[in-house]
């Protein structure tokens, strides 16, 4: 139980971090929408997840452990469909320039929106995870 609602904590957290890095990510409905998506993230990393690596293995044998985190970008759509105040949409990223180096201005449609937020949102995780030890 104390794992879960670390994780609940987590999650919601990182959803909120999401929502000030990405203009395309849209949460409503106040601290209750972020509780109730880190308890629906938190439930379906711990049960769906397992599931899903089990049954997708001969993929992320051939793609060497790349095709996991797919399951993630799933996991997250999955929870912004049953949460219904959560919407990613399309959005543009603005580029930077840095010490000589530049990323450009790009346009993600939505598939690659979710691809981007859920990697944030993995990155996210992990950083808040590690933090808390």
């Amino acid at each position: 139980m104390k794992s879960l609602l670390r994780n609940t904590f987590i999650n919601g957290l990182s959803l909120y971090f999401l929502t000030l890095i990405f203009s395309g990510v849209r949460v409503t409905g106040g601290i209750t929408t972020y509780i109730i998506a880190g308890v629906i993230l938190s439930v379906m990393f711990n049960v769906l997840r397992p599931i899903l690596t089990i049954v997708s293995l001969p993929l992320n044998l051939i793609t060497m452990g790349t095709f996991s985190f797919l399951i993630n970008v799933f996991i997250f759509y999955l929870a912004t469909t049953l949460v219904g105040n959560i919407s990613i949409k399309e959005f543009t990223y603005p580029g930077v320039s840095l010490a000589g180096f530049i990323i450009p201005k790009i346009t993600l449609n939505t598939f690659f929106a979710y691809v981007a937020v859920g990697l944030v949102q993995s990155i996210l995780v992990s950083f808040l995870t590690w933090l808390r030890k």
